[in-house]
């Protein structure tokens, strides 16, 4: 990715409603009009002096400048920055009409929006979408499959509580979409919500009353913004400058989704089943299981020989469906294709965007359904039935490599292409390839250009078998790349549970700054109520009680902010010590 040019950067915000622009009337919240209006009259999200001077149109509005350097946040990376401080945001408000809040939003509304975002393509550097909060995460989904080959960013946001009242998040919620879509080149739809840009199609509500509303529970966020910006670019998506945008207006609207549940009545899903349904999103008990009840058995597979699509998803917040159903589902065959571990919005949106599609026989919708369309699910790294160095392209590099002669002209092709490829199969996991690759010489101390070892790549990902073997050949536990950062500290960011024991069982441990700056991470994320992230960190061996950047520790924090839950986690954790971690 490349710096973006030019002196400013033009943004189109479009206002279909929600919370963060209502106001209250007759003690009920509704949307209010001409939200520009509003944010001209606040400083930090227009500068009135430069809007006169660059003599720019009414409704045109202008973010501040940062005065001082590096007010923008410095970025950790693991590419170049396609970042864009020094430039202008400028944008321009859509208020969509009517304004409608979320609850009342369809798919044929986002629909609308994504072609909001055709007709205005050329015009603007990003898009800002302003929704409500109760179904942004459907309309991330929806957004994230109609459209297609973004080069642009696209980010929903909203509030909890209105930018008009005193205490609010809308402000820095927005501010935050504004910030992002301007001076990052991030080309997907997303969604940003309490200092975390998360793809949109990963995103799901999980709170109806804290301000950090949303989380992502199979993918970690593509940015966060604190006193620094961290953006993730391995997670970000990458685009064939070549292709162009494609608006999908074409969606099939009778979908549904269905939530079995222990003991459901066979009728009941009979009933539910039944034309214009066309394809049905099944939210299943663990990894996707579902009743043996027979009776409940032949509706699902009568309707699948009818052609309706069934897709299994969890009900679980975090995890996947496996590829054999250990219970129920897996008589019904092929009529059911797996969700693998995507999130109920995304699948119902996939689902409706596949079945949309003309033209395509019954096959190969069910095939683009358990295909990675835009990011929306992690597929399986290996085939069980398949040795990775026969199925997959890396593997398909390392037997090439394997089968060269062993002149010196071969000899030297090795020795140029094994560096890369070893970090390439850390990277994926891929065990039988990073074996071979390590026994064809390629030895265990390489790093990529960021000073990032075999062993940070596979931390990172948390790939246990890779770390195990890394682990056993003698590999250095605390090695550190160029931002400072230790295999440990990655599999942290990462609650990489499985690989953070590893790594403490191989001795890793956190240095004294790792320390230091545990601290205020772990108020931070118990201001967030994350408690995964506190788990991590107590298990990697930090100390709970480490006070923040303002002298407080986690407990402390969370006490203040009255998080009950996340107080009884710390004050567990801190009575079990390190060695015993409740749900870990």
């Amino acid at each position: 990715m490349a710096r973006a040019a030019g002196p400013e950067r033009r943004l189109l915000v479009v206002y279909t409603g929600g919370t963060l622009g209502m106001r209250s009337e007759g003690g009920v919240l509704v949307p209010s009009r001409d939200l520009a209006a509003v944010l001209r009259t606040l400083p930090m999200f227009h500068d009135e002096a430069h809007a006169r001077a660059w003599g720019l149109p009414d409704d045109t509005l202008v973010l501040p400048k940062p005065h001082e350097e590096g007010q923008t946040g410095s970025l950790h990376s693991t590419s170049c920055s396609p970042a864009c401080p020094d430039q202008r945001v400028i944008y321009t408000v859509l208020e969509r009409q009517p304004l409608l809040d979320s609850s009342d939003m369809t798919i044929t509304e986002w629909v609308q929006v994504a072609q909001i975002v055709e007709r205005h393509y050329e015009q603007y550097h990003g898009f800002v979408v302003i929704h409500g909060t109760d179904t942004m995460a459907f309309a991330a989904s929806v957004l994230s499959f109609v459209l297609e080959n973004l080069h642009k960013p696209v980010i929903l946001t909203g509030a909890q509580v209105p930018i008009h009242a005193l205490w609010n998040d809308g402000r820095e919620n927005l501010l935050g979409a504004l910030l992002m879509a301007g001076q990052y080149i991030i080309p997907e739809v997303c969604l940003f919500f309490q200092n975390q840009l998360f793809r949109g199609n990963r995103a799901t509500k999980v709170d109806t009353q804290r301000f950090g509303a949303f989380c992502s529970p199979n993918l970690p966020p593509l940015a966060t913004v604190g006193t620094d910006v961290t953006v993730s670019w391995e997670l970000v998506r990458k685009v064939s400058r070549e292709d162009q945008l494609v608006v999908h207006s074409s969606v099939e609207h009778n979908v549904g989704l269905l939530r079995l549940y222990p003991g459901i009545p066979a009728s009941l899903v009979r009933a539910f089943l039944q034309p214009p349904l066309k394809g049905v999103v099944l939210e299943t008990f663990g990894s996707g299981n579902g009743p043996t009840k027979p009776d409940l058995l032949q509706e699902l597979r009568a309707a699948a020989e009818r052609g309706l699509i069934l897709v299994n998803c969890t009900h679980c917040l975090q995890g996947a469906v496996t590829p054999g159903y250990a219970a129920g589902l897996a008589s019904v065959g092929a009529g059911i294709v797996s969700g693998f571990d995507m999130t109920s919005e995304a699948a119902l949106a996939k689902l409706s965007y596949v079945l949309g599609r003309p033209g395509l026989s019954l096959d190969d919708r069910k095939q683009l359904l358990a295909k990675d369309l835009r990011g929306e699910m992690t597929l399986p790294t290996v085939d069980k039935h398949q040795s990775p160095l026969q199925g997959s392209k890396l593997g398909h590099s390392v037997a090439w490599l394997l089968g060269l002669s062993g002149s010196q002209e071969a000899d030297a092709v090795r020795d140029t292409l094994v560096p890369s490829l070893a970090l390439a199969a850390a990277h994926a996991g891929d065990l039988e390839a990073l074996q071979a690759l390590v026994e064809l010489g390629s030895g265990l101390c390489l790093q990529d250009p960021n000073g990032q070892t075999l062993l940070h790549a596979a931390a990172r990902r948390g790939h246990v078998g890779a770390v195990t073997m890394l682990l056993r050949r003698g590999v250095d536990v605390s090695a550190r790349d160029q931002d400072g950062l230790t295999p440990l500290l990655l599999a942290v960011r990462g609650r990489h549970w499985g690989v953070i024991q590893l790594l403490r069982a191989a001795g890793a441990c956190l240095s004294p700054q790792d320390l230091e700056d545990a601290g205020t991470e772990l108020c931070r994320l118990a201001s967030r109520a994350d408690t995964e992230g506190l788990r991590a960190w107590c298990q990697a061996g930090a100390d709970l009680e480490q006070p923040g950047y303002d002298g407080r520790s986690a407990l402390r924090v969370a006490e203040a902010a009255g998080n009950l839950e996340v107080v009884a986690l710390l004050q567990s954790l801190e009575g079990a010590g390190h060695e015993a971690l409740p749900g870990v």
